[in-house]
C-alpha cells in the first residue's frame, strides 16, 4: 500500500502486466506501419513513461513529439481555440500515432482529433495504456489497447495524484475503506447461497460463490471443472491452490459495491490466513464471519430435498451428503476459533423461514456497516 497526500492505494496492475500490455500494443503498431515512418505524438504529462517504453520497441524510423493540449480564447466568431503545446512541425500529410496514458471520458482524445483533422494528417490512430470501457463514451475508435481495467481511481505509470504518483513502477487504485467483506459459513445445506443472494441485493455486496463458479466450470468441461467434479463428487474439499486463484481473480474483477460476501471460502485456516493476506494487500480485510447453525438431521433432509431438482450427484446421495458433513466439521469447523480470536465470529440460528434467517443476519450486519 502507498499514501500519496491524504489517500491510500492498494497494488492493482504489477510492472509484468503493464509490460505484457506493452508488448502488445508494440507488436500491433510494428505490423501496421512496416516500411513506414510515422510520427508519435506522445501526450504529456501522464504518457511519458508508456510513450518510451512503447518507441523503443519500433523497429522502423520514426519521429517523436511530447506535447501538451492547452487552450486559448479566440476571436469572437471562433471561441475557444485548442492546440497542442510543443508541436513544432507541420503534420501535414504524416501518418500519426496518438500515445495516451489511459482513456477513460475520452475528452482530450475528442479534443486531439479536432487538432489533427485541422492540420490535416494523412491518417492517425491512438495508442493508449489503460482503457475504461465503462467511462468511456466516444464514438472515436482506439485502436490499440494495452490493458482494460475497471473505472477505478488509479496512479502509477505516469499517472499521478495531485502531482505525486507518476514515478511508481506499478498501478495502485484508490482504497475503499468502507468495504464490508462477510465470510458467510455453514454446512452443506445450511443456506449460505439463499442468504448471499438476499444479502448482496440489500448491501450492494459481490456474492462470490466458490461452488457456482466451480459448477460453471464443470457444465463447461473445462480442467479445473473436471477436477473440481472428481472432489466434489466424492464429498470433498477442492484443493486450495484452485479456490485461492479463483477468489483473487473474483475480487480483481469487481470494481463496485460495498463489500464482497464470500460463501464457501474459506474452508481451512490455511485458505483463512490467505484470504487475510489477499486482502491487506487490497487494503480491506474480513469483517466478520457469520455462520448459520443447522442440526445435522436437518441438513440431510434439506439437501435430499434439493437433489430433487438440482441436478447435482452430491445432494442426491445420504452417504455422500453425510461425508459431506463430517468434512465440514473435521476440516472448517476450526475456523470458528481463527475469527473468535479476532471478535469476527457471529453463529446465527439458521433454522426458520428464510425471512426471520434473513432478519437475523441483518441484525448482525448492521453493527458493522
Amino acid at each position: 500500500m502507498v499514501q500519496l497526500h491524504d489517500l491510500k492505494f492498494t497494488p492493482f496492475i504489477s510492472e509484468s502486466e503493464i509490460n505484457a500490455g506493452i508488448e502488445k500494443v508494440a507488436a500491433q503498431i510494428n505490423a501496421d506501419f512496416e516500411g513506414e515512418t510515422p510520427v508519435f505524438l506522445g501526450i504529456l504529462n501522464g504518457a511519458f513513461l508508456f510513450a518510451a517504453e512503447l518507441i523503443k520497441k519500433f523497429k522502423g524510423d520514426c519521429e517523436v513529439h511530447f506535447v501538451r493540449l492547452s487552450s486559448y480564447e479566440g476571436t469572437g466568431t471562433t471561441g475557444k481555440v485548442e492546440s497542442l503545446m510543443g508541436l513544432t512541425e507541420s503534420l501535414k500529410g504524416r501518418q500519426v500515432i496518438i500515445i495516451e496514458d489511459i482513456v477513460d471520458t475520452g475528452n482530450t482524445i475528442e479534443s486531439i482529433d479536432k487538432i489533427l483533422k485541422r492540420e490535416e494528417v494523412e491518417s492517425y490512430k491512438i495508442a493508449t495504456l489503460f482503457y475504461k470501457p465503462a467511462a468511456y463514451h466516444k464514438s472515436l475508435h482506439i485502436d490499440y489497447i494495452g490493458l482494460e481495467i475497471p473505472n477505478d481511481f488509479i496512479v502509477g505509470y505516469g499517472l499521478d495524484y495531485n502531482g505525486l504518483g507518476r514515478n511508481l513502477t506499478q498501478v495502485y487504485k484508490l482504497k475503499n475503506t468502507k468495504m464490508t467483506n462477510l465470510v458467510l459459513f455453514g454446512p452443506p445445506g445450511a443456506g449460505k447461497g439463499t442468504q448471499a443472494t438476499i444479502l448482496k441485493d440489500h448491501y450492494n455486496l459481490k456474492h462470490i460463490s466458490t461452488g457456482d463458479v466451480f459448477r460453471y466450470n464443470i457444465k463447461n468441461e473445462t480442467e479445473l471443472g473436471k477436477l473440481a467434479k472428481a472432489y466434489m463428487d466424492k464429498g470433498q474439499l477442492v484443493p486450495d491452490t484452485v479456490t485461492i486463484d479463483m477468489l483473487k481473480a473474483e475480487v480483481r474483477q469487481a470494481s463496485e459495491g460495498n463489500g464482497f460476501i464470500f460463501d464457501g471460502f474459506p474452508r481451512t485456516v490455511a485458505q483463512a490466513e490467505a484470504l487475510e493476506e489477499f486482502l491487506n494487500e487490497e487494503g480491506t480485510q474480513v469483517s466478520a464471519m457469520i455462520a448459520l447453525e443447522v442440526d445435522d438431521e436437518i441438513l440431510v433432509q434439506r439437501l435430499l430435498e434439493r437433489g430433487k431438482t438440482s441436478g447435482r450427484p452430491d445432494d442426491a446421495n445420504e452417504l455422500v451428503i453425510r461425508k459431506r458433513i463430517k468434512v465440514y466439521y473435521e476440516e472448517t469447523a476450526i475456523l470458528k476459533q481463527f475469527y473468535l480470536k479476532e471478535n469476527k465470529y457471529f453463529g446465527i440460528n439458521g433454522v426458520g423461514t428464510i425471512q426471520e434467517i434473513t432478519n437475523r443476519l441483518k441484525e448482525v450486519i448492521d453493527q458493522l456497516v
